[in-house]
């Protein structure tokens, strides 16, 4: 019976002309994602090519000042993007995974970003992630709002019904075909994936098809349970569309207006300008002020006194920290907000199945706001190590030819975050149970009239 069930479904055009629409676009997703990840490769090696080429270059040039060299040289720190990144590039689109920083103040730096088009920007990247959350439930709906209706609309599905031994058994074996083709297409495009972005068949790989796969699990028990209702076929399409609509457009806009207003984030300009006033007051400012600053804020440098002369580079290099210490409060409740906002998005997302699969395909692919945190976090640890190791060279004045510096390569930052975990599947499993048990128990309550 299945065979012929198999069969009947896919002899239709319309579901031929869904599925080939689904693979294309599925395809077309895989390719962009290819094209992100070739982008990303070739800015790290160009990177890394800059940064030998203008250390060397002005080690050439500033000969004399280690501190003056110091004030130009940039050392880069990467966020790895692992090649699953592809699927689901998130927010690595607007957030740079790249950092080049120099010793001075951090927060003028740390929120540099390449420039892009703001219209593409709006309008995002056709991702995988895309495709499963938009566009397979669209098919999912269109192969299921009349499975059953449509029969009994015609008429025929008293003579279906009475040939069948086992009514919701029949049933089960329509939406079941119909899940069947679509994990097919879904692993179609994920094993097409697998060679064209180079991704390991590791932890990330299964945990990322296991979402995927309870994403389109969960659409087709709410589709199984609104076909239980047995209304007409255009009632069913209202409901599934209207479904459609709330999870994928309504309910996350609104989620992400109450975020931003509950939690208001202070501008990273805001920052990066307290940070600046705080330096360029320091110019106007008795010097020992800023160097009792300094002082207690690294009390290792006590040895190094203030030179008895107009400008030095130890006054110069604690002016630079005091702009980051005024603006740490600043810096403090950024990071605070956005990861309040993290969290809380997190939780409100475990009752938006579309909202949670996003985030944690975000999640698996280190592509979000989780990972951009982290990476900022690993900024400033790379930055305070990269002071921390020049400041005694600056302060002792020691010539530029004693350090090698063509051993100054670009750093990486691997986030270990875990992915994976059963909390990350149970909110889409308890939800495509509900709405299986709701369907079971409405079908079998009207076996008979069935």
């Amino acid at each position: 019976m299945i065979v012929l069930v198999f069969k009947n479904f896919v002899r239709s055009n319309g579901v031929k002309i869904g599925l080939i629409f689904l693979l294309v676009a599925g395809i077309i997703s895989l390719f962009i994602g290819k094209q992100f990840i070739k982008k990303q490769q070739q800015s790290v090696v160009e990177t890394e090519a800059y940064q030998k080429e203008y250390i060397e270059r002005n080690v050439n040039f500033h000969k004399d000042e280690i501190g003056l060299l110091l004030y130009y040289l940039k050392f880069s720190l990467v966020n790895n993007t692992l090649p699953i990144n592809g699927l689901s590039i998130g927010q690595r689109d607007v957030n740079p995974s790249i950092q080049s920083i120099t010793i001075r103040g951090l927060e003028a730096q740390k929120y540099d970003a390449d420039l892009n088009n703001p219209n593409n920007l709006l309008l995002g990247n056709i991702d995988f992630s895309f495709v499963l959350i938009f566009l397979f439930p669209l098919l999912i709906i269109a192969f299921t709002y009349n499975i059953i209706s449509e029969e009994k609309e015609n008429g025929t599905w008293r003579i279906v019904a009475i040939q069948s031994k086992n009514p919701f058994l029949f049933v089960i074996q329509l939406f079941f075909v119909r899940l069947l083709i679509l994990i097919g297409a879904l692993l179609f495009i994920l094993l097409l994936a697998i060679p064209l972005l180079a991704i390991p068949l590791e932890k990330t790989f299964w945990a990322f098809l296991s979402i995927s796969i309870l994403y389109i699990l969960f659409w087709f028990g709410l589709c199984f349970w609104v076909a239980s209702l047995q209304r007409s076929s255009n009632t069913n399409a209202v409901i599934l569309l209207s479904v459609w609509i709330s999870l994928i457009i309504i309910l996350p806009a609104t989620v992400n207006n109450y975020l931003i207003n509950k939690y208001p984030v202070p501008e990273a300009l805001a920052t990066t300008v307290k940070q600046r006033k705080g330096y360029h007051e320091k110019w106007d400012m008795d010097k020992n002020l800023t160097m009792n600053k300094f002082y207690a804020h690294y009390p290792q440098f006590k040895k190094y006194p203030l030179p008895n002369k107009e400008f030095s580079w130890l006054w110069y290099y604690a002016m630079q920290q005091m702009g980051d210490d005024d603006a740490s409060a600043q810096v403090k409740e950024l990071r605070q907000k956005l990861a309040q906002r993290n969290t809380a998005s997190a939780n409100i997302a475990q009752f938006i199945p579309t909202l949670h699969t996003q985030l944690q395909l975000n999640e698996i692919a280190q592509s979000s706001l989780a990972n951009q945190l982290h990476f900022m976090d690993e900024t400033g640890r790379f930055h305070e190590k990269m002071r921390l190791y020049f400041y005694p060279k600056i302060f002792s004045e020691l010539p530029v030819a004693s350090e090698k510096w063509s051993k100054f390569n670009i750093e990486t930052f691997n986030d270990k975050t875990v992915v994976g975990s059963m909390t990350s599947y149970l909110s889409l499993f308890a939800f495509t149970l509900l709405f299986s048990w709701l369907g079971w128990v409405n079908f079998r309550r009207n076996i008979y009239s069935l």
